[in-house]
């Protein structure tokens, strides 16, 4: 199967869920104190354990899911990644390098491996200089990269850039651009805890592992 993970909160802690996009089936619930690498290898483990096979991943891009599932095609999910640009550059950023990471970023659903590596090499290469632009800190008297922020976002994209187009280039496998897969049993869960929102967290967890596990 072509597996997706991800995770969201459920009060303090978190629900970690592994499905099956192509049988819109959930395979794998646990809840966990935080999203962590352990959390995805126990999920990977215990699978293998009833006989499932990942034929290719589809995460949110935490370092080590490339690792862990080192011998399968990762795909880093279009909408986390623009997401954690957004986080950097805000949705409407004043600075023009800020603009144009942003505007590459919402091209990745619409466009092909080559081109957006080689628009994103270019806008690195054009905004170089100012990225390495550093002012003086007046509280501690250190210099520091002035635009941090903007780094941040680069260096995202850069990290990831391995596994933004898996999905192109393992066509056969019919693997998501997205984890978006999950985002209506996430959106199911939500509505249903808002609705009875006096339970206790254990009776909230029983709620939600029925509806996480029926089949849609």
């Amino acid at each position: 199967m072509v597996a997706i993970g991800d995770a969201t909160h459920l009060g303090d802690s978190w629900i970690l869920v592994i499905r099956d996009p192509n049988l819109s089936e959930n395979v794998y619930m646990q809840e966990a104190y935080s999203e962590t690498t352990s959390g995805y290898q126990t999920a990977h483990k215990t699978l293998e354990g009833k006989g499932f096979r990942f034929s290719a991943f589809v995460g949110d891009g935490r370092i080590a899911v490339p690792w862990l599932f080192s011998d399968i095609p990762v795909q880093m999910c279009h909408f986390h990644q623009l997401q954690i640009v957004i986080r950097y550059t805000t949705r409407h950023p004043d600075l023009p390098a800020g603009i144009e990471l942003l505007a590459l970023a919402k091209t990745l659903a619409h466009t092909d491996k080559s081109t957006f590596i080689d628009a994103f090499h270019l806008w690195c290469e054009k905004w170089r200089k100012f990225l390495n632009e550093k002012t003086r800190n007046a509280k501690t008297g250190r210099w520091q990269y002035t635009h941090r922020r903007l780094r941040a976002a680069r260096t995202s994209v850069r990290m990831h850039l391995p596994y933004l187009f898996t999905y192109l280039d393992y066509p056969e496998l019919s693997i998501p651009n997205t984890a978006n897969s999950l985002d209506g049993s996430f959106t199911k869960i939500k509505n249903a805890i808002g609705v009875h929102a006096g339970l206790t967290h254990e009776r909230k967890l029983r709620l939600v592992k029925s509806l996480l596990m029926g089949k849609e």
